[in-house]
């Protein structure tokens, strides 16, 4: 018997697209029995709600009352919570674990990084990277864009991705050796169907993210929680749109053919 996390979610106070509040949510969690969750509201690079107009601590201040709210919930009902965030760059998208809220009001010009910048200062700081939802399909991601590079880990299952979304983003993983997370994407708890909450499992409890992250860094310790039969997709009624690789050190190939049959797996 482990410990049950949920890796992925967002508020309304932090998320444009959060419906939740981080209270509402943290109750959810408590109800289905986990022992935590992260909240991972979108960062400035993605659907974030908080103006961008705004002083930076003032930013940062309102980005973390998901999280806040969420957490004082969290200690009068027995429910650990902790800070991430989730960073967008061009369709793909990133969760941070480690660095916390003093971090962010310390880095100013993290909103400005590049993905490999990215992935070197939250390793200074003791943290790790995982590439949210690969593979997801959707109207306002223009490319499937896989960043290996720039990330620890991978996100293989998501509640709210197409199961072969997952199917390919299992595979992928398993081809370059990446340890992997699953994780809701819950935006409200009304829309999250109990039977298919993800997250992790651990097998101690966490202090904090940097715990989380030092498990990602070391690739074991912890294990995705995902629906029995969610990777059971046939791939002949499956049509994927391209794939390409993403190469910040080289800009005539920023975007390159990945050339590989994630569905089925083959190299």
């Amino acid at each position: 018997m482990g410990y049950r996390y949920e890796t992925h979610m967002h508020t309304c106070q932090g998320s444009a697209c959060g419906v939740s509040t981080g209270a509402e949510q943290a109750r959810f969690y408590r109800d289905l029995g986990y022992t935590g969750i992260f909240v991972t509201d979108h960062f400035t690079g993605g659907n974030t709600a908080v103006p961008r107009e705004l002083p930076w601590k003032e930013r940062i201040d309102r980005f973390c009352s998901g999280w806040e709210d969420a957490r004082i919930e969290g200690e009068k009902i027995g429910l650990d919570v902790f800070f991430a965030w989730e960073q967008n760059f061009d369709g793909d998208e990133y969760l941070v674990y480690g660095p916390d809220k003093a971090w962010l009001l310390a880095h100013p010009d993290v909103e400005h990084w590049t993905r490999r910048r990215q992935l070197e200062e939250v390793h200074r700081a003791g943290g790790a990277v995982i590439q949210a939802h690969p593979f997801r399909d959707r109207d306002y991601i223009k490319y499937i864009l896989l960043g290996p590079k720039y990330c620890d880990g991978i996100e293989v299952a998501n509640t709210f991705n197409h199961r072969w979304n997952d199917v390919c983003a299992r595979n992928y993983a398993r081809m370059y050796g990446f340890p992997v997370t699953a994780g809701s994407d819950n935006h409200c708890w009304q829309r999250v169907d109990p039977a298919l909450a993800m997250g992790v499992e651990t097998d101690a409890r966490l202090e904090g993210p940097k715990d989380f992250a030092r498990l990602i860094l070391s690739r074991g310790g912890f294990r995705p929680v995902v629906p029995e039969g969610w990777f059971d997709v046939d791939p002949a009624e499956v049509s994927p749109p391209p794939v390409y690789w993403i190469d910040e050190d080289d800009p005539d190939f920023r975007r390159r053919p990945a050339e590989r049959d994630f569905l089925n797996g083959e190299e």
